[in-house]
C-alpha cells in the first residue's frame, strides 16, 4: 500500500492526476494489478489517499520549515518567505497539489473538501504567526485569508516560471504584500 501511495504521490504531483494512468503507476510501483486493486479499489480512492498523504506531508514540511527560519507564535510573517524559497527551489516543485487537483478534478466534492481542509489548515498556521494588534483596521481572520491568497498567488506564479531564479523573484512581490499587510 505504501509503495503504491508513494509512487502515486510522485507521479500525480509531477505529471498530473488525469495524465497518470493506472497501468504505468502499477509498473512504476512494481506491484501487480491484484495488489493494486486490493489496496485501492479505484483510482478515485487512490486520489483521495494521495491528497490526504500530501496534506500531512506538506503541512509537516511547512511547519518545520517555518520553525527552521525562526517562526514563533505571533512573531510575524518574516519566516514565510525563506520557507517558501526552500520549496520553490526544489527540482520536483510543481506548485500546490491541491490547487492543481481542484483544477483537474473540481467536479468531485470530496477532492474539493480535502483541498479546502488543506487551505484551512494552512490558514491556521499563518494565523499563529500574525502579530496581535489592537489598532489593525482589518480583522485578524480576514488578514489571514488575505495572506493565504497572496501565498497561493505566489505559489501559482512560481509554478509558471521555468527557472529557480524566476521562482524566487515571485517571492519579492509576496514580501511587499506581506509587509503592507502586517503594517496595516
Amino acid at each position: 500500500r505504501d509503495k503504491i501511495l508513494l509512487t502515486a504521490h510522485d507521479l500525480f504531483y509531477r505529471d498530473g492526476i488525469r495524465a497518470t494512468g493506472i497501468d504505468p503507476l502499477i509498473r512504476e510501483a512494481g506491484v501487480t494489478k491484484v495488489t493494486f486493486y486490493r489496496h485501492f479499489p479505484s483510482k478515485h480512492e487512490l486520489i483521495l489517499a494521495f491528497l490526504r498523504y500530501r496534506h500531512e506531508r506538506w503541512m509537516n514540511w511547512f511547519t518545520d520549515a517555518l520553525k527552521r527560519h525562526g517562526a514563533t507564535q505571533v512573531g510575524g510573517l518574516g519566516p514565510l518567505i525563506p520557507a517558501l524559497a526552500e520549496w520553490f527551489t526544489k527540482p520536483e516543485f510543481r506548485g500546490c497539489a491541491f490547487i492543481n487537483s481542484v483544477a483537474e478534478l473540481g467536479e468531485f466534492k470530496d477532492v474539493v473538501a480535502i483541498s479546502r481542509r488543506h487551505k484551512a489548515d494552512m490558514c491556521k498556521v499563518l494565523a499563529e504567526l500574525l502579530p496581535r494588534s489592537r489598532t489593525r483596521p482589518v480583522p485578524a481572520d480576514e488578514l489571514t485569508v488575505a495572506v493565504a491568497i497572496a501565498v497561493d498567488g505566489a505559489i501559482f506564479k512560481a509554478q509558471l516560471e521555468s527557472t529557480k531564479k524566476a521562482r524566487l523573484k515571485t517571492l519579492e512581490g509576496l514580501a511587499l504584500i506581506l509587509d503592507a499587510l502586517q503594517s496595516s
